[in-house]
C-alpha cells in the first residue's frame, strides 16, 4: 500500500515572536540572494493568479510557502524534482539556493529594527521510519528544522503534538490548525513553517481621523466601514489606471504598498497586470510626495487554503501523484507522496500598523502625474503587499475586497 507523505504547510502569523538560529555560513553572495528572492516573486505572483478566482479577500505569505516547498524540494529527485523547480522558479543549484534561504532567513530574523518578524520551521516524521541522513542534516542546518518524531499511527496524539507547538509559537493566538481527521496512520511527515510580523507605521495614523464612510466593493454597491486618514510623506506613484503608495513601518525595513485601481470595479483589469516585472516597475518609479493625503480601511483577516490544486495547475503534478520520487528523503520511488499542502494566513490593519501571521502579457509604463496636494482614497477593492526592503522578499499579499467580511 502505497504511504502518505502529508507536508502541512503552515502559514501562522498572530501571535509570539518565533526564533530561529541558523548553523551554516550566512553570507550568501548577493547575486543568489537577489536570485532566490526574483524566484519567490515570480512563484509569488503565479500564486496570485492562481488563486485571485476565488470571490471576496485573499491573503497569503509567499514567502512562507516557498520556504516550506524548499524543505521539501530538498527530498525530492528525477522529474518530480524538476517540476517542483520549475513551478517553484528555482534556478540556483541546489547548495546555492538553500545558502541564499539560509542568508534571508537570517536576515529576516536578525534585522528586527522598530518591528517584530521572524520565522521557524519544523520537521515531524513518523517515529521509526528511516529517513535518508543528508534530508535530515539539509533541513537542520539550512533551515533550523530539527527532526520531532511522533506516532502517527495514534494520529490523534500527533495533532494535538503540533498543533501544540504552533499554539505555543503563536502565544496561544492560532489553535487547532489540524483539524481531526487530516493525519491518519499512513502519514510518515508534516513540515511547518511560520512566521510572524508585527509592526507600528512609521507615520501613525490619527484616530481622531477615523470615520465610518462608505467602501465600494464594485461600481454600485458599498458597505460602511471606518477609515483611516492620514497626511505627510510617502512614496507615491500615479498612471493613467492606478495609484501606488508605500506605507513604511517604524525602522523603515518593511512597508506596505498598496495598488489602487482607479476606477472602483478595476481590481480584475489591475489584477491581469499583476506581474513580477509589473510590480517591479511601478515599486521603482514611486517618488517622494510631501503633501499626500492617505485614507486607509481599517481590516482583518483570516484565511485558510488546501494549495495542492493550484499548485498542480502551475505544473507541479508529480509530487501529488503516484509519479513521485521523495527518494531523497526516503523509501522507494512512489512510495512518498505530496497529498496537501495546508496554508494558514490572519493579518490586522489598524491605525498603529500591522500584525500578520503565518505570489501580463502587456508592460504598463507608468508615468508620474504631478498634481498638487493628491489624495490616495482606497475606498474601494485594492492588491497589497507587505516587503522586506533590504532583500525585496514579498513576506505576504493579498486583496481587499471587503472590509466588513
Amino acid at each position: 500500500m502505497k504511504r502518505l507523505l502529508w507536508p502541512l504547510i503552515a502559514l501562522v502569523i498572530l501571535g509570539g515572536v518565533l526564533g530561529l538560529t541558523m548553523a551554516l555560513d550566512k553570507s550568501a553572495p548577493k547575486a543568489d540572494r537577489a536570485e532566490a528572492v526574483r524566484g519567490d516573486t515570480e512563484f509569488a505572483l503565479d500564486l496570485y493568479g492562481q488563486l485571485k478566482s476565488q470571490d471576496g479577500n485573499l491573503f497569503f505569505s509567499p514567502n512562507s510557502i516557498s520556504t516550506a516547498l524548499a524543505m521539501t524540494y530538498a527530498g525530492a529527485k528525477g522529474n518530480t524534482a524538476t517540476e517542483m523547480a520549475k513551478v517553484m522558479h528555482f534556478t540556483l543549484p541546489n547548495d546555492r539556493l538553500n545558502a541564499a534561504y539560509t542568508a534571508r532567513l537570517h536576515d529576516l530574523n536578525a534585522a528586527n529594527k522598530g518591528y517584530e518578524l521572524s520565522v521557524a520551521n519544523a520537521l515531524w516524521g513518523h517515529k521509526g521510519f528511516t529517513w535518508q541522513k543528508g534530508f535530515l542534516e539539509l533541513n537542520k542546518n539550512y533551515y533550523s528544522a530539527g527532526l520531532n518524531e511522533v506516532d502517527f499511527a495514534q494520529s490523534e496524539q500527533a495533532r494535538q503534538t503540533i498543533n501544540a507547538w504552533v499554539e505555543k509559537q503563536t502565544h496561544d493566538k492560532i489553535k487547532d490548525l489540524i483539524q481531526p481527521g487530516v493525519l491518519d496512520s499512513l502519514t510518515r511527515m508534516v513540515l511547518t513553517n511560520a512566521i510572524y510580523f508585527k509592526g507600528k507605521w512609521a507615520l501613525e495614523f490619527d484616530p481622531k481621523m477615523t470615520f465610518d464612510s462608505d467602501f465600494w466593493t464594485s461600481a454600485s454597491d458599498k458597505v460602511r466601514t471606518p477609515l483611516m486618514t492620514e497626511h505627510g510623506e510617502f512614496n507615491y506613484l500615479e498612471t493613467e489606471t492606478l495609484q501606488a503608495v508605500e506605507l513604511p513601518y517604524t525602522g523603515r525595513g518593511v512597508s506596505m504598498i498598496v495598488l489602487l485601481p482607479r476606477q472602483r470595479d478595476g481590481l480584475a483589469a489591475l489584477e491581469t497586470k499583476l506581474t513580477a516585472k509589473n510590480l517591479a516597475e511601478w515599486t521603482s518609479i514611486m517618488k517622494p510626495n510631501k503633501e499626500l493625503t492617505v485614507t486607509l480601511p481599517k481590516f482583518k483577516m483570516t484565511l485558510q487554503f488546501e494549495l495542492s490544486n493550484e499548485l498542480q495547475a502551475l505544473g507541479m503534478k508529480d509530487a501529488f501523484s503516484k509519479n513521485s520520487d521523495f527518494t531523497g528523503m526516503g523509501g522507494e520511488p512512489g512510495y512518498l507522496y505530496l497529498s496537501n499542502v495546508i496554508h494558514k494566513a490572519f493579518v490586522e490593519v489598524n491605525e498603529e500598523g500591522t500584525e500578520a501571521a503565518a505570489a501580463t502579457a502587456g508592460v504598463i509604463k507608468a508615468r508620474a502625474i504631478t498634481k498638487p496636494n493628491p489624495v490616495f482614497r482606497a475606498d474601494h477593492p485594492f492588491v497589497f503587499v507587505i516587503r522586506d526592503n533590504k532583500s525585496g522578499t514579498i513576506l505576504f499579499m493579498g486583496r481587499l475586497a471587503n472590509p466588513v467580511k
